[in-house]
């Protein structure tokens, strides 16, 4: 029976063997019904549907607004501190960085070429496919908004990278040269104009998120803006009003939770579906405290009869908190404040004594584990437009009242209350008082990197050191040394690797 039995299976083995090498052919030749492959994609118009999807998706990735690179740009300003040199950010932000370094130079490098390539594919294959024209049309202005902003990241710290505006091909891509600063700035505003026409002003809820008509004119301004034409940065402004589209949302950290996802300020942000994809912005800020901000932050915050601590009779060294801004308590925790139904402690806070509290969940009555969440991070936002509008302004016509209005309406809103600016302020004095208005505004949300770049500040800024909380333990410490040479560092080493990849690649000075 034994041997039977072992006969049977030996047959049977055979049999099946025999039977999947004979069927070889024939699975080789199957279609796949499990995932795309190129042969059967680009069809329909779900298909285009998920081809932008992938463009987005790219949002979420290292090197754009996920894993460790959230606030890594705000830690390379006089605002924050990075405990660890995640992708070399202490170097970038120290001066120590050189022509080998490979950090943020590099993932920002590789992960714009790999949303650019996902959107060259959109605008060149979903013409072809036959669905409603008014979608196909919106979905190729979705990818030409989004090429926009990649490239945008791209030119602003590299200053000119190759242009490709088709569909990823190694052998014709691999040795490209370097376009100028201005063929890219130029090609990015090309695809903002012609995203425009076709891109809503809103959607319905299963497609809120996208990139809308606001979008593109926010984003517009932006680039315009950097490049200090503060004519075409004003009128982009001034488009972006005309759409009757936005407002400033009434409570100041509320428009950064997940509740308000969407609301009334946000132009644009970046989307996530936990657990499926999920930002983890409450573990860096709320348990890891990885990147805290710095005391020199903490002073640049008004009082609330809108003097400096140096100025105002309200400032108390024993209280320092006190009489405050309302945006300090609403984007900083602090060694002290409650936080998390407890008081914070120096082991909670352990790098600075402070933490940033926008994109967390955790506020002063919440408990419970640390967790990921996904939490939109916003990426365009009204106040930031009116603050760009009032510095293009004033550029262009000095302290009009229309730049009075724009800054106080950003100042003035119901969770804030801070009193409107002096009257009779000079242009230079109104300039100061935007670039304030600027860094308070947009604490932790990486815009400082760019604004003090183009203000030209940032060489005075980020030459001395950066302190610790001025309260016990901390007593103000030192904690890190920076430099800048204004002769290399306004732009960013091309990533050796790349040169080494296409020698026709060249690199940018003093590297």
């Amino acid at each position: 029976m034994k041997h039977i039995i072992l006969k049977l299976k030996r047959i049977l083995q055979t049999t099946i063997i025999g039977s999947i090498l004979l069927s070889c052919g024939d699975m080789l030749n199957t279609t796949s019904k499990d995932f795309y492959i190129e042969e059967s994609f680009w069809q329909t118009s779900q298909h285009a549907m998920d081809a932008i999807t992938g463009c987005y998706r790219v949002l979420n990735e290292t090197g754009m607004y996920g894993e460790y690179t959230i606030n890594m740009f705000e830690c390379m300003t006089p605002n924050a501190f990075h405990k660890d040199n995640y992708y070399n950010t202490r170097d970038f932000a120290t001066g120590s960085h050189t022509g080998t370094t490979l950090g943020m130079n590099q993932i920002t490098w590789r992960v714009c070429y790999r949303g650019i390539g996902r959107c060259n594919n959109v605008i060149e294959k979903v013409p072809g496919i036959a669905m409603d024209e008014k979608l196909k049309n919106r979905i190729i202005g979705e990818a030409k908004f989004l090429r926009a902003f990649y490239y945008w990241k791209m030119n602003a710290v590299f200053q000119g990278v190759p242009l490709i505006l088709s569909s990823p091909n190694l052998e014709r891509d691999a040795n490209l040269p370097r376009n100028s600063y201005e063929e890219v700035k130029n090609q990015i505003i090309k695809d903002l104009d012609e995203a425009l026409p076709v891109l809503e002003t809103r959607y319905s809820r299963a497609d809120d998120g996208r990139a809308t008509k606001g979008a593109a004119l926010a984003l517009k301004a932006k680039v315009l803006l950097q490049d200090l034409d503060y004519v075409g940065a004003k009128a982009a402004c001034e488009d972006l009003f005309l759409l009757n589209r936005y407002k400033l949302f009434p409570n100041y950290n509320g428009l950064f939770r997940q509740a308000n996802t969407g609301n009334s300020s946000v132009i644009f942000d970046v989307r996530w579906k936990y657990p499926f994809t999920n930002c983890n912005y409450d573990l860096y800020h709320g348990q890891y405290n990885t990147q805290a901000p710095v005391q020199e932050l903490i002073d640049a915050y008004q009082m609330i009869d809108g003097k400096s601590i140096d100025e105002s009779p309200l400032y108390d060294p024993s209280n320092p908190f006190e009489n405050r801004d309302p945006r300090l308590s609403q984007t900083i925790a602090w060694v002290g404040k409650p936080w998390r139904n407890r008081i914070a402690s120096a082991a909670d806070f352990h790098q600075t004594g402070y933490a940033f509290i926008k994109y967390t969940e955790y506020n002063a009555t919440s408990t419970g584990v640390i967790s990921s969440s996904d939490i939109p991070y916003v990426i365009l936002r009204y106040a930031d437009v009116l603050l760009m509008y009032a510095e293009a302004v004033n550029e262009l016509e000095g302290p009009t009242m229309s730049v009075y209005d724009a800054v106080n309406e950003v100042r003035g809103r119901e969770s804030v209350n801070m009193p409107p600016l002096p009257l009779n302020l000079s242009k230079e004095q109104m300039r100061e008082a935007i670039q304030l208005e600027r860094r308070i505004e947009m604490a932790g949300e990486d815009d400082y990197f760019y604004a003090i770049r183009r203000w030209k500040t940032v060489e005075t800024l980020m030459n001395g050191s950066v302190h610790a909380s001025s309260i016990p333990p901390y007593n103000g410490a030192i904690i890190e040394t920076r430099t800048f040479d204004p002769e290399r560092d306004y732009l960013w080493p091309i990533p050796y690797t790349e040169i080494d990849l296409n020698p026709n690649l060249a690199q940018n000075p003093g590297y």
